[in-house]
């Protein structure tokens, strides 16, 4: 197949709204693939390139991106995979000017549409919409295979690309193959958000309430005595948690696979902020002085596989008394079973109480859904939000193409009436907002510039936010966690917006509460 015509279904499926539409075309490109060219397409259509993380760095896209384009197109996608193979496994002396060749031999034999595509790809700027979860149907009906079939064969593997070789290849056959394999990482189940108990309960009963902790989410895998930790997106971290290795090392098992969060916690044990865990994340350098300054806890929930018996179909009670049996109590997450809604608004208060974020409510008969938010997991957490001004809007790709999207949000100096930039946001935009603003924008246009449009400051949202953290980004030293528009509120004038002091107000009692203890709850 010819690069051009990826890219051309690529646009095809940016602008159709229809997920119906989407499907189809993914599945009719899809099913004219070669057994060699289905990993590198795959990768390319849903930004995960098959040679994961290259590397590609903004400074030599810049200087590239200057250079005269093909006037045809003449490059295959095999061609294209090949440099990105060649340009991943380039490293050592002289790899820096190496790699710049090849990028550069293959930009020359690309005309802009394609190198437009290619960059939005290797930086993960592609939001096409033939992402995961479409793909997934795509390939269902490519090969005549079930989703649940794909979908499970995608927990064990974690590479949509190396399934759908295997599904497009052998059929069935190829995906019973796949099954879980230690020290390579799981995809972790994730939560559906619950706006309160009454309505996580309303859908099921009993069921079991965890503290929902602001950590980093883990996923421990042992053989022996062999042990690694990965991180939520699938990178070892092993070597930045020596704690954590040496307590499952300890623990009476031969084989295990554990889910849980690594959380930082004051010596009362209340905890630290999610920046101040992310800290020991990553590092490769003085990990037992920062072990012994910033030592980590760490909470689990969940047991996948114990010495040779799979558990991720049997239900969440089942895994969680195989987790008890396991694991001193210490070690388990803070969990209660109850159908009683006063019982379970206690729990939350407490959770609220010793400074963790919410809980999640789960059903004692769901199985684990890797990979994906299902409604066996719904977290309930409190929302806090501000009334901030659009200083600017940058217009989307993929499928916002069009669409002003990503908003710049400010609040207001009541010192000098002017507006302080505390981030950028594209979550939480309906198809309906994202139209209105588009239109409403537009008549307040201050300046232009490249994609970004600087407003008048005349217009005020809603904005949901989890936290307020430090920032050398933006003036006024502060950041939203999170943000998200909620709504637009046409009833409110810009001096009506929230000022930089409540913020900093905000953020201030958030630091105070990491010094001082928790009240007793």
């Amino acid at each position: 197949m010819q690069f051009v015509e990826l890219v051309g279904a690529s646009r095809e499926i940016a602008h159709v709204r229809s997920r119906t539409a989407k499907v189809e075309r993914l599945a009719e490109l899809l099913r004219r693939l070669t057994a060699g060219e289905v990993e590198a397409a795959i990768g390319l259509l849903t930004g995960e390139l098959r040679q994961g993380r290259i590397g590609l760095g903004g400074a030599l896209l810049h200087r590239l991106a200057t250079a005269p384009a093909g006037a045809q197109a003449s490059a295959s996608l095999l061609d294209v995979d090949a440099v990105l193979e060649r340009f991943a496994r380039t490293h050592g002396r002289g790899s820096a000017s190496e790699r710049e060749r090849l990028l550069g031999s293959l930009f020359a034999a690309l005309t802009l549409e394609e190198r437009e595509f290619l960059v939005r790809a290797c930086t993960g700027g592609l939001r096409q919409g033939a992402l995961e979860g479409i793909a997934l149907e795509a390939l269902a009906r490519a090969s005549g295979l079930s989703s649940a079939e794909l979908r499970r064969a995608l927990l064990f593997s974690g590479k949509l690309g190396e399934v759908a070789s295997a599904a497009l290849g052998e059929g069935a056959p190829a995906l019973a193959r796949f099954s879980l394999q230690l020290f390579r990482p799981l995809r972790p189940m994730l939560a559906e958000s619950a706006a309160s108990i009454d309505e996580a309960l309303a859908s099921q009963q009993p069921v079991a309430l965890e503290t929902k902790l602001d950590g980093a989410r883990i996923q421990v895998h042992r053989s022996g005595a062999d042990v690694a930790v990965f991180s939520r997106q699938g990178q070892d971290v092993t070597a930045s948690v020596p704690e954590l290795v040496e307590l499952v090392a300890a623990l009476p098992a031969r084989e295990l696979v554990l889910d849980g969060e690594a959380i930082a916690l004051r010596s009362d044990g209340w905890p630290l902020p999610f920046q101040t865990t992310m800290q020991r994340f990553g590092r490769k350098k003085d990990v037992a002085a920062l072990r012994e300054k910033l030592p980590l806890s760490q909470f689990f929930f969940d047991c996948l596989t114990l010495d040779g018996e799979l558990l991720i179909d049997q239900p969440n009670a089942a895994r969680f008394a195989a987790l008890a049996q396991l694991l001193p109590k210490e070690l388990l997450i803070a969990r209660e079973v109850t159908d009683s809604a006063e019982r379970a608004q206690a729990f939350v208060a407490q959770a609220l109480a010793l400074g963790h974020e919410g809980v999640v409510v789960k059903s004692l008969s769901a199985s684990y859904d890797a990979g994906r938010r299902g409604a066996g997991w719904l977290k309930v957490k409190p929302v806090h939000t501000l009334d901030l001004v659009i200083l600017a809007a940058e217009w989307g790709s993929g499928r916002r193409s069009g669409l002003l999207s990503n908003v710049h949000l400010g609040a207001r100096d009541a010192s000098t009436g002017a507006f302080v930039m505390l981030g950028k946001t594209f979550k939480g935009m309906t198809d309906e907002m994202l139209a209105w603003q588009t239109t409403e924008f537009l008549k307040h246009v201050r300046e232009r510039e490249g994609h970004i449009l600087h407003l008048r400051p005349e217009l005020v949202a809603e904005v949901a936010f989890d936290g307020v953290q430090q920032s050398f980004q933006y003036p006024g030293g502060l950041s939203l966690r999170f943000a998200r528009v909620r709504r637009y509120r046409s009833d409110k004038r810009p001096e009506d917006a929230d000022t930089l002091e409540q913020v900093r107000a905000i953020f201030e009692r958030s630091r105070k509460d990491d010094e001082q203890p928790p009240a007793s709850p």
